[in-house]
């Protein structure tokens, strides 16, 4: 665990399940067919009403790449296209977006202002994003602990990222304009672990509405992290829950990591003005090198550029986070800024073809010392130069400690560099939409609606539904809280079962590697259907679990056909009963009763998941008491 004070805020990404999108009709629907239609936009850079560039925009901007827009004719307008006015807030989301504030007991403002926010990343097609900011100065408890809601915002979803060059970026416009809640924490969470059962709380009321959409891609977590004597750090796009705390903790080492290779340069004297972009051609050391990388650059025209880094030997190689290093984030920054396939450092080599002697040669014409390193770039010219200046400018960054960025989650809790933070002025006022006022009777009339919250459930778990005490507070912090309530109130799943499904099935098929994250409310509404009728016993809802997340597109029906489990009759199993008992007659006649387990497990092998494990058992029971009286 990280030693420092953590710091972290949250900003969950919520799409709402309305019947249109967020200002126009068009239904809400993530299409999986070909599009129908293809258009291209460039975008332009343009200066705030203050007459300021924010940062992100610029960086996506000096890209100069061009956006793919691809339309489908039944969930596209010219809305998304931005060949027409947005029409007005939608009324249905705005319902939805005040009945979360109350929730979480937000502050409501008076009236609701679009505004426009700066993204220049080709995620939608106007070059901004519309926002509204809904509630304010809110709450949520968690373990005791009031966590603040700084605000509540209703935005339009972007656009769908399906494909990525240097040149061209390709969206689909299905998800542009869905309505989605923008719930932003105080920075107040002081733990990995609290991160995560903070997001876990605001994400169960969210589900509890039985208003937001569900399923991968549906909710989205940023995270703001820094450690005492760090930088706040923006992550974005986290969406497994269960990899929160886990991102936290590696943030938290990787800014614990900075400051440590910072006070190492200040204790060698390193100061950033001693960090001067003077890049030296190095082509004639690497004429007859032995590295794949940098004879196919030079045979392409290229050259070899180097760059002294004073005091930073042995710095560049620390590990950060798991499998990541000072010199992996360089290498991000120059591929980011320069679009180049990455640098080699001193630290690395000799290696990758690169001999000791052309090491030697290269830190000889860069006149490095004891403690010094370098830096090595084979591309073309203008590119190499671009890039060596990235460099310099995340080795500046380091003698002053965590720079703020923000970065993207990888699957394993690690983080890459995605862009520079935003700066703040990126917002302005939507002058196509007219404010909506907030009266005091609509306000009255949602909350009389407003579904019970979690912390009164708990004697109904216990006394209703019969789950043990630890079972019952085990799903009042479940993230399928109300999925349960569902399974056993429309379904009649047997409450028991249903919650041990949820809570100790699933941590079981995940720890096994199975993409649990695929299975969808239907699959289980329909799986529990299954048992229900008598169609699927429950030894097998594993089995079906475990081919449906595999196989996210396939019904509990078809799964049950394909992995043979339509359920056996008595008699069916009476004879495979038999049958294991014959061929295990010794064993039976040494043992007698003790046989009973061998036999027990042997007949499992054949029927789990047909019959139910409690007819089994007094099959097997029956069978070899008969045996024995024979006998």
């Amino acid at each position: 665990m990280p030693g420092r004070e953590i710091r972290v805020g949250l900003e969950i990404h919520q799409m709402l399940d309305t019947r249109g999108k967020l200002f126009c009709s068009c239904p809400p629907v993530i299409r999986r067919d070909e599009p129908h239609a293809k258009f291209r936009r460039w975008l332009r850079l343009a200066r705030s009403e203050l007459g300021e560039l924010d940062p992100a925009a610029l960086f996506e901007y000096m890209k100069g790449r061009s956006f793919l827009y691809e339309a489908y004719m039944d969930t596209v307008c010219l809305v998304e296209m931005d060949e027409e006015p947005p029409h007005p807030l939608n009324s249905e989301a705005l319902e939805i977006a005040l009945t979360i504030c109350l929730m979480l007991n937000c502050k409501v403002v008076d009236e609701v202002h679009v505004m426009r926010k700066i993204v220049i990343d080709g995620s939608n097609t106007t070059g901004f994003q519309r926002t509204a900011l809904i509630g304010f100065d809110g709450y949520v408890e968690v373990n005791g602990r009031r966590i603040p809601i700084n605000t509540v915002c209703l935005e339009e979803d972007a656009a769908r990222k399906v494909g990525e060059g240097r040149r061209e970026v390709v969206y689909r416009l299905d998800r542009l304009g869905i309505p989605l809640v923008e719930i932003a924490t105080g920075p107040v969470i002081s733990s990995p672990e609290e991160a995560g059962l903070v997001a876990l709380r605001i994400g169960q009321l969210l589900r509890m509405t039985g208003r937001v959409k569900r399923g991968l891609g549906t909710i989205r977590q940023d995270l703001n992290v820094s450690v005492a004597g760090g930088a706040r750090v923006e992550i974005k796009g986290v969406q497994e829950l269960e990899l929160i705390p886990k991102i936290v903790e590696l943030e938290a080492r990787r800014q614990e990591a900075l400051l440590e290779i910072r006070d190492e340069l200040r204790r060698r004297g390193v100061r950033s003005e001693d960090i001067a972009v003077k890049p030296v051609d190095v082509t004639d050391v690497f004429r007859d090198t032995n590295c794949r990388i940098a004879k196919r650059a030079l045979r392409r025209g290229g050259v070899a550029v180097a760059l002294r880094l004073p005091g930073f030997k042995g710095l560049l190689g620390r590990e950060i986070q798991p499998g990541r290093r000072l010199g992996t984030e360089m290498a991000e920054r120059a591929r980011y800024w320069a679009e180049v396939g990455g640098i080699f450092h001193s630290d690395e080599l000799p290696a990758y073809g690169i001999s000791a002697e052309e090491v030697r040669e290269v830190a000889e014409a860069l006149g490095c010392g004891d403690q010094d390193a370098f830096v090595l770039v084979f591309e073309d010219r203008r590119k190499a130069l671009r890039a060596i200046e990235a460099v310099a400018e995340r080795a500046r960054e380091a003698v002053m400690g965590v720079p703020e960025e923000t970065r993207a989650a990888n699957p394993d809790g690690t983080t890459r560099f995605m862009r520079p933070m935003p700066g703040k002025a990126r917002m302005y006022p939507e002058t196509d939409i007219r404010p909506l006022r907030i009266t005091r009777e609509l306000l009255e009339r949602l909350r009389e609606k407003l579904p019970e919250p979690p912390e009164a459930k708990y004697e109904k778990l216990v006394k209703v539904y019969g789950l043990s005490p630890e079972m019952a507070r085990r799903i009042l912090w479940s993230y399928r809280l109300d999925l349960f309530e569902r399974l056993v109130e429309e379904v009649k799943a047997p409450p028991t079962l249903a919650a041990s499904t949820l809570e100790n099935t699933l941590v079981e098929l995940r720890r096994e590697g199975v993409p649990v994250h695929n299975l969808t409310d239907e699959h289980f509404l329909e799986l529990f259907e299954l048992v229900r009728r008598g169609e699927l016993v429950k030894e097998a809802i594993p089995l079906v679990l475990r081919h449906l997340a595999e196989n996210p597109s396939a019904r509990a029906r078809d799964a049950v056909k394909a992995l043979g489990l339509t359920p056996m009759s008595a008699e069916e199993a009476r004879a495979v009963v038999r049958e294991v008992l014959n061929r295990m007659r010794r064993l039976v006649e040494e043992r007698g009763e003790a046989a009973f387990g061998p036999v027990m497990g042997a007949v499992m092998r054949k029927l789990r998941g047909r019959v139910d494990g409690a007819v089994v058992s007094r099959l097997v029971r029956e069978e070899l008491r008969k045996i024995l009286e024979s006998s």
